[in-house]
């Protein structure tokens, strides 16, 4: 998976027509409703406003909206071109301007979908990870044991807390995560570990 790490903008124009697509990285509905009132607000005299989004990896959300074109014919194309690219936390807005000829439903299918992979292929993107989060808490003549499993297994940092003892939240990838976890109940059982499995999320590479 992949995610946008900054606006993206392309034009493209077809019998007349204008096209201006928006890819932005977007982590909440309400991320996306604030990007696209500033789209709309930029292109207020547009024909149409489309658009699609996918956010959160961990439980996907994705949505598409057509905005008075035929329906099927703007939204689906450009949510279909963020699954072949397997984007998430983006959105993807296509601005309209009619042009006085009419592009058919094939023609809009293609106008849209082009316009949507203009943006996508000269984004720059970067890689998303789906991990599973483990808080280990341990005393700190332990820390070279840590260190070990975090080099093993390829462990993330997301949190640190030292006080008495040090209690880290560790993010493994979910395909390694119970093979980790089978290895942390070997080191449990006779070291003065404690670890709770924190459920699922995602970093950036």
């Amino acid at each position: 998976m992949r995610m946008p790490a900054a606006e993206n903008k392309q034009s493209y124009r077809i019998k007349g027509s204008k096209f201006y697509g928006y890819l932005k990285p977007c982590v909440s509905v309400s991320n996306f409703e604030s990007q696209l009132d500033s789209i709309r607000s930029e292109y207020p005299d547009a024909t149409h406003h489309c658009y699609a989004y996918r956010i959160n990896p961990v439980r996907l959300k994705e949505f598409d909206q057509d905005d008075g074109e035929p329906g099927g014919t703007a939204g689906k194309p450009i949510l279909n071109k963020m699954r072949s690219a397997e984007l998430v936390n983006a959105t993807l807005v296509v601005v309209r301007y009619f042009g006085g000829t009419k592009l058919g439903i094939s023609g809009l299918i293609e106008a849209y979908g082009h316009t949507a992979e203009l943006c996508i292929q000269s984004a720059k993107l970067q890689q998303i990870r789906l991990i599973k989060k483990f808080q280990i808490t341990y005393p700190y003549p332990e820390q070279n044991i840590i260190e070990k499993l975090r080099n093993r297994w390829k462990l993330v940092e997301v949190d640190a807390t030292y006080l008495e003892k040090a209690t880290l939240t560790l993010g493994c990838p979910v395909d390694q995560a119970d093979a980790f976890e089978s290895e942390l109940k070997q080191q449990t059982a006779w070291r003065e570990f404690d670890y709770r499995v924190m459920g699922k999320d995602f970093c950036e590479n």
